[in-house]
């Protein structure tokens, strides 16, 4: 995310989350669905040595987000059901707002971050749903669509201060693997990418071609310069069902 959520609804620091400690020499398929243990074993020393880090400055005392728990949230569900990508930059680093799953927040935080009010407001613009006053996303997490941060974790109050820490050698291979699925005959398997902002474009040459939609970021910094208008939702649905793929319903539960 950017720094200006650094700023919104900000809490005390807690304490240090010590079960930082306890991921690092779990076995992958502990950390993650089964697929994606197979698909980053190439890059498991760099995703030991970003977990040594994190649980390194959690033991400092720094509050490192998200939680322990939801860390490498976003591979949890199989890689195979994967077919939209939505990718993020770093973790929200408001304490409490962290979850995971890029742009989400928990279904309690109230206000939501700013960057994702201006994504509901675009949906809303663009297929007619209505606002949530959330920011749970597993409804759309449930139907294939990975929220991947680029950077996975995050130290409190310091927007982007895990970058080139080892995370992007694991994102970088998250993305990779999505894009080069294929099926039992060899056919690559239906995928859209939705890029927003110039952190999550420069990945377009590990897409191998998938089709992608990019804008400007969310956030109040940039959005009016390209976001709101850019049709995101019914753009990515046109793309997969052009794949022969089922669209995905963005509709969000009211909670």
């Amino acid at each position: 995310m950017t720094g200006e959520d650094a700023l919104f609804d900000l809490e005390p620091a807690g304490v240090a989350d010590s079960g930082f400690n306890e991921l690092v020499d779990q076995p992958l398929e502990e950390l993650m669905a089964a697929d994606w243990a197979d698909a980053l074993r190439p890059v498991e020393g760099q995703l030991r040595e970003a977990l040594a880090f994190v649980a390194a400055q959690a033991a400092q005392g720094i509050q490192v987000l998200p939680q322990a728990t939801n860390l490498l949230r976003a591979f949890s569900r199989p890689l195979a059901d994967v077919k939209v990508l939505i990718l993020g930059q770093d973790p929200y680093p408001t304490p409490g707002h962290a979850v995971g799953l890029s742009f989400a927040v928990s279904r309690h935080t109230r206000p939501i971050p700013r960057s994702l009010a201006n994504i509901y407001r675009e949906l809303h613009e663009d297929l007619g749903l209505p606002p949530r006053i959330h920011g749970d996303l597993t409804a759309w997490t449930d139907q294939g669509v990975l929220l991947l941060n680029r950077i996975l974790s995050v130290a409190a109050g310091s927007a982007g201060s895990h970058r080139g820490k080892g995370w992007e050698a694991i994102t970088t291979a998250a993305v990779r693997a999505v894009a080069h699925r294929t099926d039992s005959a060899g056919r690559r398997s239906p995928l859209v990418a939705i890029l927003w902002g110039k952190d999550a474009e420069a990945v377009m040459p590990l897409l191998d071609g998938t089709p992608a939609i990019t804008s400007v970021h969310p956030s109040p910094l940039s959005a009016s310069r390209g976001f709101f208008g850019s049709k995101p939702f019914s753009r990515a649905n046109e793309l997969l069902s052009a794949q022969g793929a089922e669209p995905v319903n963005w509709e969000l539960p009211v909670l």
